[in-house]
Formats: structure tokens, C-alpha cells, sequence
């Protein structure tokens, strides 16, 4: 535990930053799965999206419930739009983002601490993060099991990961493709591998539980159909879709949130959604456990 308003030493942490204009860097680059203006297009939308601000009301109110005086570290956290949440409401947060225009969009939103680096890049050290965010970023990593081994051993014991990643292959269009996701998932599917692991699953749920149909309708349809859109339709239709909603379109939707987020505050399940949204803990591994 931590007293809140401390200074944050990174160097406790990660062994391979420097620090440059406010800015950590680690000494290597490493490559990412994820599109070269996708930080700076969800840059121009993610204040005003009512997907990013639910998804953010959704993964506060889960820290601040089961981690609220540990050192957050937000994993792929691109524009720190989620860290900006997290910072607003006392969670002291570190972004940890491996491409520059994000980390330069998050210190245009004052987030105190950004770390510009791969996690492998960084050379953090085994057993010493407190809790780790990972939202909508597992589906970018091919060997995800690696990859979620890797965040076990580098949480301390008894830390906490929360998970966020779109639902469902069944979903699959050419929108994922283009974002570079490797799958979708089932809930089911990510507990178990999270508990092969070493994991204890706290909580797991569904969110967008509104949106299945719609983005079947006019994402998974048309793709199964052979209908691919092009960039430049793209980036409009994803304006359009972020937009808030007015109207009685606008009031269904609020309506939906408030369900949603009772439902999580009083840690019910939500059946069905567009993402799924899982808090997990590091437990130490008895011998016999089965190897991952």
C-alpha cells in the first residue's frame, strides 16, 4: 500500500527507462500489433464516445472497489484516456504505452507518469506491480498466453489484473482485422485461461450488452458478405458510431449504462455483451497445479 499524492519511482520498477521531457523511454523499440494512426484517430472522439466514457465508469468503479491505494499501471493505456480516469478519481497511475503519439496525446491530458515502452523493453521486475489494466489489449497480442504469464510474474502476490476485450469471434468483421486483433473471446473461455495460468478470477462480466445486435448487424453482416469498407469510410463511420446519442436513441443508451453499472457495483454478472470485462488476482501457485 501506498500513501496517496507520494512520488511514483519508476525506477523501482522497470530497470531499462530513461527519462526525457517528462516523458520515460526504454533504451530498445519493439513492435505492436495495432494500427499506425490508431492512437491519434481515437485521439480526435475518445472525450465525447459514449463507448469510451462507459467502458472508463465501468473500470473505475472495479478499481476503485478492489485496488484503490495501489499503484496502478495501465498496460497499453494508448491516449491515457483510461488513465485520466483512473488519476482523476485518486488512483495513482502509470501509462505504459509503446507508441510515441499516444504518449504524447496522454501528457497534452496530464497524466503524471507515462512510460513509453513494450513491457518486455522495460525490463520490469518479477513481483513488484501492484495492479495492472490491460483494456482492450490481450486480443492484440498473438501468444497471448505467454504474454498473460508475463503479467503474473511480474504482479506481486495477491495483485490484480483487470481485463477488458471484445467479445465473441462470432463478431468478427473486418473492423478487427484492421485493429489487429488476433480473436474475440468468450468469458468462459478467458477465465479459464487466466485460472490455467495461476489466476483466481474475482469478478467477470459482460458489457455493451446493447450493442451485440448492432454491431452484428452493421460490422459482422457485412463482412460475412463480402462488403469491406474503405479507410477513409471507415474513420467517418467511427466518428459517427462514438458520437453521444440524442434523442430517444440517446435515452435507451443512458438507460442501458445505468443498468449496467448498477449491476457491476453490486458485482452481479451481466449476461451477453460486446466486451467482456474480467478482475483476477495473483495467487501463489501450489506444486500441484498443472503447468500452463
Amino acid at each position: 500500500m501506498f500513501m496517496k499524492n507520494t512520488m511514483i519511482n519508476l525506477h523501482h520498477y522497470a530497470t531499462q527507462i530513461v527519462l526525457q521531457d517528462g516523458i520515460y523511454f526504454s533504451k530498445a523499440i519493439g513492435e505492436i500489433s495495432y494500427p499506425a494512426t490508431g492512437n491519434e484517430d481515437f485521439f480526435q472522439i475518445e472525450d465525447h464516445s459514449f463507448w469510451f466514457l462507459h467502458r472508463n465508469q465501468c473500470i473505475t468503479d472495479m478499481v476503485l472497489h478492489y485496488s484503490p491505494d495501489q499503484v496502478f499501471f495501465d498496460i497499453g493505456g494508448g491516449n491515457g484516456f483510461v488513465a485520466k480516469g483512473l488519476q482523476r478519481a485518486g488512483i495513482q497511475t502509470v501509462l505504459v504505452e509503446p507508441g510515441l503519439q499516444g504518449c504524447l496525446n496522454a501528457k497534452k491530458r496530464n497524466i503524471e507518469y507515462i512510460l513509453c515502452s513494450t513491457l518486455e523493453n522495460a525490463a520490469f521486475n518479477k513481483n513488484t506491480l501492484p495492479a495492472i489494466g490491460l483494456f482492450d489489449v490481450v486480443e492484440h497480442i498473438e501468444k497471448e498466453t505467454d504474454f498473460l504469464q508475463t503479467i503474473y510474474d511480474l504482479l506481486h502476490v495477491e495483485g490484480l489484473v483487470f481485463l477488458t476485450v471484445p467479445a465473441y469471434n462470432a463478431l468478427w468483421s473486418d473492423e478487427d482485422i484492421v485493429a489487429g486483433h488476433f480473436r474475440r473471446y468468450r468469458i468462459k473461455e478467458l477465465e479459464k485461461k487466466l485460472e490455467q495460468i495461476g489466476f483466481k478470477v474475482e469478478y467477470s462480466t459482460y458489457i455493451f450488452s446493447i450493442l451485440v445486435i448492432a454491431v452484428f448487424l452493421f460490422r459482422t453482416l457485412p463482412y460475412i458478405l463480402g462488403y469491406v469498407r474503405k479507410n477513409v469510410q471507415r474513420k467517418e463511420i467511427h466518428q459517427k458510431d462514438h458520437q453521444e446519442k440524442k434523442g430517444w436513441l440517446g435515452k435507451l443508451l443512458t438507460l442501458v449504462w445505468h443498468y449496467e453499472i448498477r449491476k457491476i457495483r453490486s458485482r452481479n454478472k451481466i449476461p451477453f455483451g460486446g466486451s467482456c470485462l474480467v478482475v483476477a488476482r495473483k495467487v501463489v501457485k501450489t506444486l500441484d497445479q498443472d503447468p500452463v
